[in-house]
């Protein structure tokens, strides 16, 4: 998809539907001319509804709809009939989106499974016909009551991407050249900082039937916590993934001090990201030979599993794709 397609984030105003007024309608007819109430409720006004979708990856949908009202619901009506129910609105968005309070920046919910209905803003109650009101000493009640008012209120929708494995690199250190070889993905790919302004999904298959989804976000520079570069905005979709794949090229002038500046950037942004399984893959191996790469490991990070890889040449793609399930498993025990 284009760039401009992929949408994150979207602020909208939500309004429930009213409910319906109750009756206070009195029985007439040529048998009893003075019958007693008989004043239907209200009908609820709609709910404003949110609804997982796993074919969605976007909320571009939403990114002109300003303002979504839902239906109010009918009034109570003669012979205790209940008024129509607003029709609820139904709003599709991706899985991993969090619904926010525009005024509080509170989280209220997530959508995480397909299917998922969760109410965002729930429709007023109809009022009770003068039917329930009738008594022993009020045998004629002139009262009914009016429908509940619905809600508003101006919500804030996030996308938070559902991966199991997160890239995590400076701007060119080959994740984008990665997801296309080891998935159908087709990011952009140049040799310029910021070539990918949109976190990119793919499907990598393993043996069989396994397989993990990856995701690769734009780079991140030193300063991405405080807002610098582009790191800050897409930073909340590592949030998600089971593994943190960082990566660093094998040109780099110190590959232990640039893990080291991303590892800061990432725990100054969410401490509780530490938390979650690294792997480190130094990448661009078709420019180091077999005693570089040796002299290279005695300088990587300690306590962190590592892999060389080459995505020109496929060079320890197997031995990669290997140590990250090896992880995720070792992550649903």
């Amino acid at each position: 998809m284009a760039s401009s397609n992929f949408v994150d984030y979207v602020k909208i105003f939500c309004r429930s539907g009213k409910g319906g007024a109750g009756s206070h309608h009195y029985l007439r007819s040529l048998i009893s001319p003075h019958g007693g109430p008989d004043g239907g409720d209200g009908g609820r006004g709609a709910h404003v509804i949110l609804k997982g979708n796993q074919q969605l990856w976007t909320l571009l949908h939403l990114k002109y709809t300003k303002h979504i009202h839902a239906e109010n619901g009918g009034n109570g009506g003669k012979n205790l009939m209940t008024g129509a129910q607003g029709k609820d609105i139904f709003i599709e968005v991706p899985l991993g989106t969090v619904v926010k309070d525009a005024e509080t920046g509170n989280v209220e919910f997530e959508i995480t499974e397909h299917g998922q209905e969760t109410i965002i803003m729930k429709g007023g109650r109809g009022g009770l016909g003068n039917d329930h009101f009738k008594s022993s000493t009020n045998q004629a009640p002139s009262y009914a009551q009016p429908g509940e008012e619905g809600k508003e209120a101006w919500k804030i929708l996030e996308l938070k991407l559902l991966a199991d494995v997160g890239l995590v690199g400076f701007p060119n250190a080959g994740k984008s050249t990665l997801l296309s070889v080891v998935s159908s993905a087709r990011p952009e790919i140049a040799d310029y900082p910021f070539t990918t302004l949109k976190p990119n999904l793919g499907i990598v298959k393993y043996y069989e039937d396994k397989s993990f989804i990856m995701a690769d976000i734009p780079g991140i520079i030193e300063g991405a916590s405080e807002g610098k570069g582009l790191g800050l905005r897409f930073l909340r979709h590592i949030e998600r993934n089971s593994i943190l794949l960082f990566m660093v090229p094998a040109d780099s002038n110190d590959i232990k001090k640039d893990y080291k500046i991303l590892a800061t950037e990432l725990k100054r942004y969410n401490p509780e990201l530490m938390d979650k399984s690294r792997i480190l893959a130094i990448t661009k191996c078709d420019l180091a030979d077999e005693e570089l790469m040796k002299e290279m490991k005695k300088e990587l990070p300690r306590g962190i599993p590592h892999v060389f890889i080459s995505s020109i040449t496929g060079f320890g793609i197997k031995n990669l794709k290997d140590l990250i399930w090896k992880k995720l498993n070792e992550s649903l025990l």
